[in-house]
């Protein structure tokens, strides 16, 4: 069992939250995050490099001197991929690197992450973010009270908060998700996750059901 302060806005300890990581993930396998990680990326990628065959360069086809005689190798159109200016021989096209992992494994994958985030100790815990309009100086000066400034870190919060996902949206380094959308890349890929009760709450049962 994994004991975690809560903090409010302010900084200061306001409770403790008790949840056990073995719960969220008896095993943490590094083989399932890092084959979902790696699908996560491969999606991100626009796949929008080409380059031109030789039907595709301009220049003439015409014989460039005659077969026999001249002393040279023999050679034919301007355009081979031999020759400078020529199209490329395998010749790159726009595709995509979309593909899905089992929709059971990639929901595991995102409860290993979360329970290793935990055990590693770099997991935050605030008792709630409420804001009455969007105020991106208080969301900062929250986070710098909790000790987070500088770092990248995932704020995981219950919904979606539209006044919270503008408060944070220029703050460098931090990215705002509902706890819903969250996934192993999400996770991994900052220093830090903060996370409200209410979201953790939702965790827990998830992992339960």
């Amino acid at each position: 069992m994994t004991i975690l302060p809560v903090y409010d806005m302010s900084g200061v300890k306001v409770g403790d939250y008790e949840i056990d990581p073995q719960v969220l993930a008896p095993k943490v396998s590094k083989q399932l995050l890092h084959d979902v990680v790696v699908m996560y990326l491969a999606n991100q990628r626009q796949g929008s490099n080409k380059t031109k065959t030789r039907g595709e360069v301009s220049g003439s086809t015409k014989k460039m001197y005659k077969q026999k005689g001249t002393g040279n190798a023999r050679a034919g159109s301007k355009r081979s991929g031999v020759r400078r200016g020529g199209g490329h021989i395998n010749a790159r096209q726009p595709r995509s690197y979309y593909y899905r992992l089992p929709r059971k494994a990639i929901q595991a994958a995102t409860r290993m992450a979360i329970a290793s985030k935990i055990s590693a100790g770099s997991v935050v815990v605030v008792d709630q973010i409420k804001m009455d309009a969007p105020k991106t100086k208080l969301l900062a000066a929250a986070l710098k009270a909790m000790g987070l400034e500088g770092q990248t870190k995932t704020l995981a919060i219950g919904g979606l908060d539209r006044n919270v996902y503008l408060s944070g949206r220029n703050i460098e380094g931090l990215v705002i998700s509902p706890v819903a959308d969250l996934n192993a890349l999400t996770v991994l890929r900052p220093k830090k996750l903060i996370m409200t009760r209410e979201a953790l709450d939702w965790i827990k049962a998830r992992a339960s059901a």
